[in-house]
């Protein structure tokens, strides 16, 4: 876990977003990009599970319903170490600020709250490099279904209905992220995370975010 404690010596700067469904933090990292660019900044977004070389296959596996907790693991730790070498570490060898959509702490999260040791994911993500800024947004269960749900019906592996915690997925949906909101929350000391209330207006979340991202740039020398 040595990179992931220890600053990276890049010219970059790596922002990561963490939470549960409907928290808003997607919003926000758009909101963050469009204004950096805006500021005629070099950005580079990235999400999870968006890697060419996996992302089809975790897909597909998902829609079958046949992933096991470890399986499921590590399909997304190929997924992420795929995406950190050809898009993040270049970016951020280049300078680039680097927004990333979730990071190896949704691992962290997800993979534990489905009964995967938590040594075990952490060495599976040893090589990953320690972000500048990781913020999580704070959200209950209950109103991150109500936002998320309001046009569908919980998603297989998103309502955690692979555990068999509850045949009603709106139940399991609640069951799964009490599980993996406390995870997130034995991380923020342990990795230095901000935490966010995802209740606060979209406007004071922005202006604090823009606010810590400035601190952290004006330190590399970098003005905004």
């Amino acid at each position: 876990m040595a990179k992931l404690t220890e600053k990276h010596n890049y010219d970059g700067t790596l922002v990561c977003v963490e939470g549960i469904d409907g928290s808003g933090k997607s919003t926000q990292l758009t909101l963050l990009r469009d204004w950096l660019k805006a500021q005629g900044k070099d950005v580079i977004f990235t999400e999870w599970n968006s890697s060419p070389l996996i992302s089809q296959t975790t897909k597909l596996a998902k829609k079958k319903n046949m992933l096991s907790p470890r399986t499921f693991s590590l399909l997304h730790a190929v997924d992420f170490a795929d995406r950190l070498k050809q898009v993040i570490a270049p970016a951020l060898k280049a300078g680039f600020i680097v927004l990333a959509d979730r990071y190896a702490y949704t691992a962290f999260a997800r993979d534990v709250a489905r009964g995967v040791d938590p040594k075990w994911v952490r060495q599976v993500y040893d090589f990953a490099i320690r972000p500048d800024l990781t913020i999580y947004f704070d959200i209950d269960p209950q109103t991150s279904m109500e936002r998320i749900c309001f046009n569908r019906t919980p998603k297989f592996y998103e309502a955690g209905m692979d555990l068999k915690l509850s045949n009603d997925p709106f139940e399991s949906y609640i069951l799964f992220q009490t599980r993996v909101i406390s995870e997130y929350k034995k991380m923020l000391k342990e990795f230095e995370i901000v935490k966010l209330d995802a209740n606060d207006s979209i406007h004071k979340k922005q202006t604090e975010i823009r606010k810590m991202l400035k601190k952290i740039l004006e330190a590399k020398g970098v003005t905004i």
